[in-house]
């Protein structure tokens, strides 16, 4: 299990999604009205793979709102 995810706003649409030790694993955007997580990872390499990462299984889930509880419950099953 993902330790509790933190998010850090980055515009007024667009939150990245960080561990605990602070890697970025994904971003919720604002989309018509919903929050979507877009899940990233990295290769060996350190290039980002969009809808990668250890919240890949997560990719495109919604939010209704932006609570950093339903997130937490929603994308680590916590």
């Amino acid at each position: 299990m993902l330790m509790p995810l933190t998010l850090k706003k980055i515009n007024a649409q667009v939150v990245g999604v960080h561990l605990d030790h602070g890697e970025l694993v994904g971003q919720l955007k604002l989309i018509s009205g919903v929050w979507k997580f877009k899940a990233v990872g990295y290769t060996a390499e350190g290039h980002v793979v969009p809808g990668g990462g250890p919240l890949t299984d997560r990719h495109n889930m919604t939010f209704a709102t932006l609570d950093e509880a339903a997130v937490n419950a929603g994308l680590t099953g916590s």
